[in-house]
């Protein structure tokens, strides 16, 4: 009960009494008023400054944002410098969130209590933030470039000193076998390849035999070396051996597998050619030293020096991480902060400024409820700028239709939604979510009708609604979005599901004696079925001649009877066929009785005495003449009455000829056409004719729907669960099984579920709303600080 008092008051059946008002705010006051009035979420306004140009938008701005931007700075200056500080704000938090993310870090959901600052002080901060960051990403990046070259060069160091060792020791073991002849004639040197040079005994300078070692990415290698081949004609000796560990990529940020390579070659042409593919290739080269002494040495250099870089690496990463877990404490409250600023600041543009009176001039919309907190409001905003002159708040007479609003909660919320998807309500026109709070859930399970079934829905609605104040802080997927908006129409679809699955008396489409037993049995011994339990199983081979009546009928819903016998298919066919027109027309002239009260409160008379009467519609006959003809008539006369001067009347208020006045009759003023006029009220009436048929018919989709849910389960059923458990395998009873459990969850849970809810949804919008809903109205969208939302950055 304490939760249903909390509850905020609200009236679903028509939309809340709104009331134009304007506000005169001094300039001192302007900010605070425009703040507190987010805060309170209850005021509309209008933009007064749409047609201007924005040199004449600015100038409000200039004037009040004294300190924020210079006084002495021109208007154009000032609109730059203004949209210029609020966006740069907004990067910076941006660059921190994306920092933040990189770093693998969270933002604190409730920021760090922090000495409150102004916005020109959270511009100084954020800039030395983003400095130091930068500071940091920047010496960070250049000791990582560092330590991959080293870690590189280790690689290289380890694998290359292998292939030079084998290589001189494959040297000394083939040059005996070379032929004195081969080494003394005059043409080997243009002759012999490459391989030969490297055998030729002497120094490696005198054959001209070099290397080039380097390591590339494992990807590029086999492109990398047809590629060395073909620019050498292949004169060169390609040896490559896998890196041990991975290497931070720094293009990509990723981890990549590297292959260290070493590229023998003869000549400076090559050597050139080599060193060019390997930079297309975006490999590194490293020199290495040919003795063996000295690579040892070096290697020692190079692993110290990797140690003290991982040493200072983690210190900075240590350090950078610290800077943005402070940062991610604040985060959620700076962003706010520049967001909430630059909504005043656009609400403000949209104000008039009087030169003359040194103030601003608004107007808007609120409902006639929240007056006395609005001026509570301004009040307040006065009082702590300490102005000398209040802000002068009073109501104005209607120039447009006002916005729609009402006020719901996050139980009616879901509800709400549905009818506004299909159009918002006309200002006070009779609202559909307070019906379809009720109907909406029942016919779904109408058609989903497995108490089964329902029971799984339910508990998914359960879950839902338990976790709902972790899930509503999350940012969750577009379907998981929609699934948690609508929990409590889930709830409500449940739990009618499982009302509807009981009188149909189906549990995953097995039916029960819960309330009690059969009120038939078997009339002969062809009738096979056998009673466990008080329950009834029917062999599926059975040619039953028909049940016998021996007590009262079943107290609450099908009897189980009807289950596997003959006249199951025509019983319920006939029995769900039937309450689905009866259902269909008892919502349908749900919609017409609303259709009255409309016309009833819009003070329509026309519409009703001449239009969707509940009486004239059961007198067919009577009815369609009714509605075709006096409508145009009296329209002909009332305009020659006005325009022919057959009549004189004293001229009334605007207001009160809009309520006096038909819509119709106001659009046909001045140039009325009575064919035109007829015509229309012609097709009307035929529409409404061929839709009562066609609408009614619409509703079978209930049957149908129903029956094929029914169907569909029960094909599982027999199908699949009961005919795997016939077998005496285990594997076969897990799989008959599995296959059970997932048809069950994919196609009757989920897919039924979407389609008897669109099914639904398509009976509200078309059949039941399109007798007295317009749907042409619009929201009322206050200036609230609590719907800005990550797009309004």
């Amino acid at each position: 009960m304490g939760y249903i008092d909390k509850l905020p008051a609200m009236d679903l059946m028509r939309s809340e009494k709104m009331t134009p008002v304007q506000l005169i705010i001094p300039v001192e006051s302007a900010r605070r008023a425009v703040s507190y009035l987010g805060q309170l979420g209850l005021l509309q306004f209008r933009d007064l400054n749409a047609d201007k140009s924005p040199f004449q938008r600015t100038f409000v701005n200039q004037v009040y944002f004294i300190g924020f931007v210079s006084a002495t700075a021109s208007v154009l200056d000032a609109e730059s410098e203004l949209v210029k500080r609020c966006a740069e704000m907004s990067r910076k938090l941006r660059f921190f969130k994306d920092q933040i993310h990189k770093a693998g870090l969270m933002s604190a959901p409730r920021p760090i209590l922090q000495p409150k600052m102004e916005l020109e002080q959270l511009e100084i901060h954020l800039a030395e933030y983003e400095h130091e960051l930068l500071e940091m990403n920047n010496n960070s990046e250049q000791l990582r470039q560092s330590y991959n070259e080293l870690l590189e060069l280790k690689i290289v160091l380890q694998k290359a000193g292998g292939f030079l060792v084998s290589s001189k020791s494959h040297v000394v073991s083939e040059e005996i076998e070379l032929d004195d002849y081969v080494y003394s004639n005059e043409d080997y040197a243009d002759t012999t390849s490459l391989l030969e040079k490297e055998m030729r005994p002497g120094p490696s300078n005198q054959s001209g035999l070099s290397f080039i070692s380097g390591i590339i990415i494992r990807s590029k290698v086999l492109m990398f070396e047809r590629m060395l081949f073909r620019a050498t004609r292949g004169n060169m000796l390609f040896s490559q051996a896998p890196a041990d560990e991975k290497i931070l990529d720094p293009v990509s940020t990723e981890m990549v597998e590297k292959m260290a390579f070493v590229v023998f070659f003869s000549g400076e042409q090559a050597k050139t050619k080599i060193l060019r593919i390997c930079e297309a290739f975006g490999a590194n080269c490293y020199s290495i030293p040919e003795d063996i002494t000295e690579q040892r040495q070096l290697n020692r250099v190079v692993l110290s020096r990797l140690s003290e870089l991982e040493a200072t690496l983690d210190a900075g990463i240590r350090h950078r991480n610290n800077a943005l877990t402070f940062i991610g404490s604040q985060l959620s409250k700076w962003i706010d902060m520049v967001r909430r600023e630059k909504a005043v600041y656009d609400t403000l543009n949209m104000l008039n400024f009087d030169v003359t009176k040194k103030c601003l001039v608004g107007e808007g919309w609120c409902p006639i409820f929240a007056k006395t907190q609005i001026q509570e409001v301004l009040q307040r905003a006065t009082f702590d700028s300490n102005s000398q002159v209040g802000v002068v708040f009073h109501a104005m007479d209607a120039v447009e239709s006002p916005p729609t609003y009402f006020r719901t909660n996050r139980f009616t919320n879901s509800f709400q939604e549905i009818v506004d998807a299909y159009g918002v309500a006309r200002y006070q026109e009779a609202n559909p979510a307070v019906y379809t709070i009720i109907t909406f859930p029942f016919l779904f399970a109408v058609m989903f009708g497995d108490w089964g079934h329902g029971i799984c829905l339910l508990l998914g609605a359960l879950f839902l609604i338990s976790r709902e104040s972790k899930l509503g802080s999350q940012k969750l997927g577009s379907i998981m979005e929609m699934v948690f908006g609508g929990r409590y129409l889930l709830l409500l679809m449940s739990l009618f599901s499982i009302y509807c699955g009981l009188i149909y008396n189906e549990f995953f489409s097995v039916p029960y004696h819960i309330f009690g037993g059969s009120a038939y049995k078997c009339r002969d011994a062809t009738c096979s079925c056998e009673i466990l339990d008080n329950n009834f199983f029917f062999d599926s081979d059975a040619h039953s001649v028909g049940l016998v009546k021996f007590q009262d009928a079943y107290p609450f819903g099908v009897d189980p009877s009807w289950r596997g016998s003959r006249s199951e298919l025509p019983f319920l066919n006939s029995l769900k066929m039937k309450m689905s027109i009866l259902l269909g027309v008892t919502q349908m002239n749900l919609g017409i009785i609303l259709s009255y009260f409309n016309a009833r409160f819009f003070h329509n008379s026309l519409d009703f005495r001449y239009l969707l009467q509940i009486i004239l519609l059961l007198l067919a006959i009577i009815a369609v003449p009714w509605m075709l003809f006096p409508k145009p008539f009296i329209l002909k006369k009332l305009h020659s009455e006005r325009f022919q001067g057959r009549t004189y009347k004293m001229l009334g208020t605007s207001e009160m000829d809009m309520d006096v006045e038909p819509d119709f009759a106001r659009q046909h003023d001045e140039d009325f056409n009575f064919s035109e006029v007829f015509v229309h009220q012609m097709i009307h009436s035929i529409e409404f004719v061929l839709g009562s048929v066609s609408n009614t018919a619409s509703y079978l989709r209930l049957w149908a729907l129903s029956l094929a849910h029914s169907e569909l389960s029960t094909v599982f059923y027999e199908k699949v669960l009961l005919l795997a458990w016939g077998y005496d395998s285990i594997i076969i009873r897990l799989v008959g099984l599995a296959v059970f459990a997932f048809a069950t969850a994919f196609i009757l849970l989920m897919m039924e579920t979407l389609s008897a809810f669109l099914h639904a949804l398509r009976l509200h919008w078309v059949e039941f709303m399109n007798k007295f809903y317009h749907g042409d109205g619009y929201k009322f969208r206050p200036f609230s600080f609590a719907s800005l939302t990550d797009a309004d950055d």
